[in-house]
């Protein structure tokens, strides 16, 4: 069987990882970085892995993402880009993901960004209530999780639109594809959610140029990757007014820094990563699957992509 090393920056993250691998894995070789035969580990499990870690494995055989995404691997420019790389697939992540952006939608749409930011001021102002109906959302991204967000949407009675760069049908939903519609998609959006995956030409997408379109006092819910927002963009649109508030629950560095402007921007509503995630149960058991089928030359799971990124 082969050893495995974690990989976060996070040293809290690690302690809980070993923890999950000890009660649900408790076969597999686990190995803090710090530990003898570390740099012998033939997979690393990780999340945002610290700058120059994959390099220093030279028996490394599997990188493994904890969460669906792989992006957060691009911190570490160590990590040989031949490797082949896994994530995990958890299929209850929708559900998380529909609770947090109805959640979110809630929040704008009945005000409630802005009944708590005049606590502080014992500010007394009940918010014009608006038919859900009259109230349009837009989701950017119709694939396996974006697709049942934008249908609970549109069964809680918003006005739902969803734009994909393939055409897709959803039941419920206005649907646009390919960069000719994306104009059209955004005119006029009261929240604007992004559940695209990140690629090259997803790569800074929530930028001046989407949220000019938007209406006037409209919210963003980002729960994509951090890389897709541009955050100067996004203080500027709210500096201005074009956008009222921002719910992000991603960031380009995790945990988001003290000293990052995203903490103190009015508007802005930080969650730490919290949509939703993988159990602890089905980490483990993809990761040692996975970490099996290395060891018996079989094909992996949930193997990634690298012209897609997923």
């Amino acid at each position: 069987m082969a050893s495995l090393v974690l990989l976060c920056q996070n040293p809290a993250l690690t302690d809980w990882l070993a923890a999950l691998f000890t009660e649900h894995a408790p076969h597999l070789n686990v190995l803090r970085p710090e530990d003898a035969g570390a740099r012998h580990a033939e997979v690393a499990v990780c999340w945002f892995p610290p700058e120059g870690s994959l390099g220093r494995l030279p028996n490394l055989r599997l990188v493994h993402s904890i969460g669906s995404g792989i992006d957060h691997l691009a911190q570490d420019s160590s990590r040989d880009a031949s490797l082949p790389v896994c994530r995990v697939v958890d299929p209850d992540h929708t559900q998380g993901m529909s609770e947090y952006v109805h959640w979110g939608v809630l929040h704008f749409h009945r005000g409630f960004d802005r009944v708590i930011a005049g606590n502080a001021s014992q500010h007394w102002q009940r918010p014009v209530q608006r038919k859900a109906g009259d109230f349009r959302v837009g989701v950017m991204g119709l694939g396996a999780i974006g697709a049942p967000v934008a249908q609970r949407l549109a069964a809680a009675g918003y006005d739902v639109r969803g734009w994909a760069r393939t055409p897709r049908q959803v039941d419920g939903v206005n649907t646009f594809a390919g960069p000719a519609s994306l104009q059209g998609f955004l005119a006029g959006l009261d929240v604007l959610v992004n559940l695209l995956p990140l690629t090259a030409s997803t790569h800074g997408v929530l930028n001046h140029a989407v949220f000019r379109h938007m209406a006037e006092g409209s919210a963003l819910i980002n729960c994509g990757r951090g890389q897709h927002l541009n955050p100067h963009d996004l203080r500027q649109a709210l500096a201005s007014g074009q956008l009222r508030g921002a719910l992000l629950d991603v960031f380009e560095q995790e945990p988001l820094p003290a000293d990052s402007p995203l903490w103190h921007t009015p508007g802005v509503w930080v969650t730490p990563h919290m949509a939703s995630a993988a159990s602890d149960l089905c980490i483990a058991r993809q990761v040692a699957d996975n970490v099996s089928r290395l060891s018996a030359g079989l094909a992996l799971n949930n193997l990634v992509d690298p012209e897609l990124g997923y």
